[in-house]
């Protein structure tokens, strides 16, 4: 539901853009390294849900990156793009714990076929685990329950207005993409579907007006974000 962050790291600038590219059109956020080194700066200052990672790159090579960012993060999927087809590399990159191994030259159809995959696993496991309930300043969020409350007061919400408040909550602090809540939530994104997207967050800004330190801001032509004081 919430658009998904890649670090992609690849030293060819024009595969890398055309990667890039390809990938925002289909709604993730996609941050660019050239080498392995940079991908690893990269990911220790910032949160990624995915990492595409070209094996032979300079100063460091995609092997090396992934062990030291699964030393930061045992959990985060990685896909390694590669121009040897070698089965002695595919098994190399599995045992550092590679979810996928691609062979250039990359079909971009299949590589998003690969990533939403991944993601759909992923996000399958972690909605095992998910807690309870979500802390919003004042407020407890309880989305098994749809229940917003605020000291005595409790509020049940409707079954849609508890899932575009949970996708704020799971990306707070970062725009939550318009586009993707619509094709999840509603099948589509026309005009009268924004427009009832528009209805259920003002609701939600109403729900939670008791707590001045929260807010959900709207950017222009992009989405929603979640700031909570």
């Amino acid at each position: 539901m919430t658009a998904l962050s890649i670090l992609l790291a690849e030293d060819d600038h024009n595969l890398g853009y055309i990667l890039q590219e390809y990938l925002q059109m289909h709604g993730f956020r996609v941050t660019l390294a050239r080498d392995g080194e940079e991908a690893v700066a990269l990911f220790l200052k910032s949160s990624f849900d995915l990492c595409i990672l070209d094996v032979m790159m300079p100063k460091q090579d995609g092997f090396t990156a992934a062990e030291q960012i699964k030393r930061s993060d045992e959990q985060v999927p990685v896909i390694f793009l590669t121009a040897k087809a070698l089965k002695v590399d595919k098994l190399k990159g599995f045992r550092l714990g590679a979810d996928d191994y691609i062979v250039k030259p990359v079909d971009e159809e299949e590589l998003i076929a690969r990533i939403n995959a991944i993601v759909k696993r992923v996000r399958k496991g972690a909605h095992l685990n998910e807690p309870p309930t979500y802390t919003l300043g004042k407020y407890l969020f309880d989305y098994t329950n749809q229940q917003l409350s605020i000291g005595d007061s409790k509020k049940v919400m409707t079954t849609k207005e508890a899932e575009i408040l949970k996708a704020l909550c799971d990306c707070q602090g970062n725009i939550l993409d318009r586009k993707s809540v619509l094709k999840e939530l509603w099948g589509e994104s026309d005009y009268f579907n924004r427009r009832s997207m528009d209805v259920f967050v003002s609701r939600l800004r109403k729900y939670l007006s008791q707590d001045p330190a929260i807010k959900i801001r709207n950017v222009h032509s992009k989405g929603f974000v979640l700031e909570v004081e």
